[in-house]
């Protein structure tokens, strides 16, 4: 008999071959119907899967909802795979994983390649299948059976995959359905008990596209077809909503509208920013150097290019070498994987990032004990080699500039500094007006340094956390197993912008592993040297992506202070020219951004034409405001405009124009 253990304590004996379900219906008959799935000693795992000895077993049910989400959209991939290849007989399967808000199948198709006019045929087969209910059957082949069984269907793909699974692994295949007819994929799950588990009317197919085998372009183009998936009707149409909110705010889109930057295939995955756009990241840049400033930080400048030498003894080139932008002086004569043994000629590299340039400036001269923590910033531009599908408008570049910082400590002083820049961080975002999440990212399988450093340094983390008083429900602290960069668990800050995206910026890690490398180190109070404990930190993350989460965030309505034009002075008549050109005259003066229309055209078509720019104030005068003094603001976004005189006009606008670490 196993003896199986429930969250509660309780203990039941069952005999071999009893399934998580067997137990849910022992229970009850209320629980029998709700569970769907079970974590078996913290495993995710098959409702009707046989327990294979004593275990802790908790049941999930939809009320789980983040298990019961994985199952489902793991499989409405499954049911896809299945639907396309009843509609389209000759179709190779290959990969099909679940995604954040929904799956994707690729497909090797017979004759040619999937298009957006087949999805609607191929969701109502999808539905088809979900109301037959085919029980979702696992199976563990032998790796000779599989592979030959892909092989005699003329499924390759599935083959080769088979075929590459490390010897040893357990093979697994879901059968749907029964008998001769059975549909097969070879997954290790775990899935529902069936296909009408899922809601026939909480998925939608989104979109196809092409995709590499394995994510390699030397291999065959495959078909990709995206869906989103649901537990439920109401939270399929609550995200096609955030969707289409999505697309109204897509900062590409609005970037072109608002005219603030533009990519090109010259500088592929680079930005070229226009005035309107570097205006906001001009206005960024000082609201940040107020801030550190006043952290008291110092702000430094390093190079762009380094030697190959100090990345490879930062532990940089074995661990990251594929992302970086390489420049050898002449192509040495040693091997690609090898050290940089080199007499003739010595490989260069673009920075990735300035954690160890920061370290070369921390060892230039004696450093005390009294000198920490020393706190080095720098508006730092990096170059990172991102695969080209991975790029995606300001939110993923290859060449990005960070607020990045460096605080050199000692271990007396780690708490109370995290302490700190928590505090920086929260009073940053909240000018923003944005909510977040913290989270600690923990040590990867990978990684240098001992237990023992970690250790310490995930404890610091955690502990300055629960002293700032962050690391409770309402912030949604959560720890990350596994997370952790290669040198440094991390704390992370997950914003919410106005849509309900989560969006990953900030982070500070603790770090004993690259001062060690590197050999950093000061003299302390005993006269001897100590390594000093380098905490890596940022609050954007990087200013291209930051700019683009604002305006996403803002809908391009972005706050009067970050505004590339803050106000526009119109004209209804041309009577009106030269007293609009005193009111933007006086408006300048008082340091607000602004531009006058004097166009020959219909107010209407003014009013419309800045909107659509996101121009936050439009200052409309015609002869009798010449005449009055006055101006008839009109507030982006509101109905209806307001009369003022200039002094009030001017008055109003400097308040909103002005910076929020200047209003504090």
């Amino acid at each position: 008999m196993f003896r199986i253990t429930l969250p509660d304590g309780s203990v039941r004996e069952v005999a071999p071959g009893t399934t998580p379900a067997d137990i849910a219906a022992a229970i009850g008959p209320g629980l029998a119907k709700a569970a769907i799935a079970a974590r078996v000693d913290g495993e995710l795992r098959d409702i009707m899967r046989p327990l294979e000895g004593d275990a802790q077993l908790a049941l999930v049910t939809s009320k789980d909802e983040k298990d019961a989400l994985e199952l489902a959209r793991h499989d409405y991939a499954h049911i896809l795979a299945e639907a396309v290849q009843h509609l389209f007989p000759g179709t190779q399967i290959t990969f099909g994983p679940s995604t954040d808000d929904g799956f994707y199948y690729d497909f090797a198709p017979k004759d040619r390649p999937f298009t957006e006019e087949d999805l609607p045929a191929i969701e109502e087969e999808m539905r088809r299948i979900i109301a037959r209910d085919e029980p979702l059957i696992r199976e563990v082949w032998s790796r000779a059976d599989l592979i030959a069984r892909w092989e005699k269907e003329g499924e390759t793909f599935k083959a080769q995959w088979a075929a590459e699974l490390p010897e040893g692994e357990e093979l697994t295949v879901y059968r749907a359905g029964k008998g001769e007819d059975a549909w097969l994929d070879m997954c290790r799950g775990p899935h529902l008990a069936s296909t009408g588990k899922v809601a026939p009317d909480a998925f939608k197919l989104t979109r196809v596209s092409g995709a590499y085998w394995r994510g390699d372009q030397k291999n065959a183009m495959l078909s990709r077809i995206y869906g989103t998936g649901w537990l439920n009707k109401k939270q399929l149409a609550e995200h096609l909503t955030r969707l289409e909110e999505a697309a109204k705010r897509d900062h590409r889109k609005l970037g072109q509208e608002m005219d603030l930057f533009h990519l090109q295939a010259e500088a592929h995955g680079s930005v070229f920013w226009h005035p309107n756009g570097f205006v906001i990241w001009r206005a960024l840049e000082a609201y940040m150097r107020r801030a550190i400033d006043a952290a008291g930080y110092q702000e430094v400048k390093t190079p762009q290019v380094m030697d190959a030498r100090q990345w490879e003894q930062s532990g940089h080139w074995g661990k990251y070498r594929e992302n970086m932008f390489v420049i050898p002086d002449e192509v040495p004569n040693v091997e690609d994987e090898g050290p940089i043994v080199s007499n003739d000629a010595q490989w260069m590299a673009l920075k990735p990032m300035n954690c160890p340039a920061h370290v070369l400036i921390f060892r230039q001269g004696i450093k005390s004990y009294r000198d920490l923590p020393l706190r080095l910033y720098e508006n730092g531009c990096c170059h990172r080699n991102e695969p080209h599908g991975a790029l995606h408008g300001l939110m993923r570049v290859r060449q990005f500039t960070q607020d990045d910082a460096h605080i050199f400590c000692r271990e007396d002083q780690i708490v109370e500094e995290v302490q700190a820049f928590c505090r920086l961080a929260d009073r940053i975002y909240r000018d923003f007006g944005f909510t977040y999440a913290i989270k600690l990212a923990l040590r990867p399988d990978k990684r240098f340094g001992t237990d023992e450093m970690w250790d310490k340094a995930e404890t610091e983390l955690r502990d300055a956390v629960v002293r700032a008083g962050l690391a409770t429900e309402e912030y949604g602290w959560e720890e990350l197993p596994g997370e952790g960069a290669f040198y440094a668990p991390k704390l992370e800050w997950h914003l919410t912008d106005a849509i309900g995206r989560t969006w990953q910026v900030g982070t500070i890690q603790s770090d004993r592993v690259l001062p060690e490398r590197l050999d950093a180190s000061y003299v302390g109070e005993d006269g001897e040297r100590h390594r000093p404990v380098m905490l890596h930190r940022a609050i954007f993350g990087s200013y291209e992506r930051f700019i683009g989460i604002l305006v996403e965030h803002f809908a391009g309505k972005l706050p009067v202070w970050l505004a590339p034009t803050q106000a526009v002075v119109a004209t209804i008549v041309s009577d009106a020219d030269g007293y609009a050109q005193e009111v933007a005259a006086k408006l300048r003066a008082a340091g607000i951004r602004v531009e006058s229309d004097l166009r020959n055209e219909k107010i209407n078509y003014k009013v419309r034409e800045h909107s659509v720019a996101k121009v936050p104030n439009l200052l409309v005068v015609g002869k009798r405001e010449a005449e009055e003094g006055t101006v008839a603001l009109r507030v982006l976004g509101s109905q209806g405009q307001q009369m003022l005189t200039l002094d009030e006009a001017i008055a109003k606008l400097k308040a909103e124009a002005t910076p929020p670490d200047l209003v504090h």
